[in-house]
């Protein structure tokens, strides 16, 4: 599926110093029960998250990820996961944003209205199979018919994990991708974290979510 362009109409008008874009100041969506505004940081000081400031990680295994990961899997930025979380708050069960980043990971920081799915508890043929499969049917969306898997009312996803140097999310999208998921229903956010914070956008602490 393509995605979306952002509506103009998506949040609040532009009153902020420092907006989302020219026609977008932030986007009310829902975490965990409760109302949280996406906006970035006004502080005119504010710098990345440390974490997300170190330029030299041992590759492998944190290698620069391409920008088609695989055929049909469509490449997204930060306005359209924004869209995506949007439309999501508003009712829309068919869509579903995962962080595919490990416990470790996830302490350092969360997107808002994210759901977490660890690569390593999704790792096809690899993760435990009855933990998989439950996954698959009671959080994406995937039926049984007949032996076979039934991608018909399978959710459309957006995955992340860390940034363009983390292959967590890759490897979640190419396992799906093996067992037959829509390429169509899969969309890659490959900047992830670290490009989300070097925009200063809303995050939560684990002591938040």
């Amino acid at each position: 599926m393509k995605s979306e362009p952002p509506p103009a109409a998506l949040a609040t008008t532009p009153t902020l110093e420092v907006n989302i874009s020219a026609d977008l100041a932030s986007v009310d969506v829902m975490h965990l029960g409760r109302l949280v505004t996406i906006m970035r940081n006004q502080n005119p000081d504010n710098a990345i998250n440390p974490e997300y400031a170190k330029t030299a990680r041992k590759c492998p295994p944190f290698c620069i990820q391409p920008s088609e990961l695989a055929l049909g899997v469509e490449t997204i930025a930060e306005l359209e996961v924004l869209h995506f979380l949007k439309k999501i708050s508003d009712g829309d069960a068919s869509r579903l944003v995962i962080d595919s980043r490990t416990k470790a990971w996830v302490e350092k920081g969360v997107i808002p209205g994210t759901v977490n799915i660890p690569w390593d508890t999704l790792d096809i043929g690899k993760s435990d199979q009855i933990a998989v499969q439950d996954i698959l049917e009671n959080q994406l969306g995937v039926r049984q018919r007949d032996g076979f898997m039934d991608f018909d009312q399978a959710k459309t996803l957006v995955l992340f994990c860390n940034g363009s140097w983390c292959g967590q999310s890759p490897t979640t999208i190419k396992g799906l991708l093996k067992i037959g998921y829509p390429a169509h229903k899969i969309l890659w956010y490959r900047g992830g974290m670290q490009d989300w914070e070097s925009l200063g956008l809303t995050t939560l602490k684990p002591a938040d979510h």
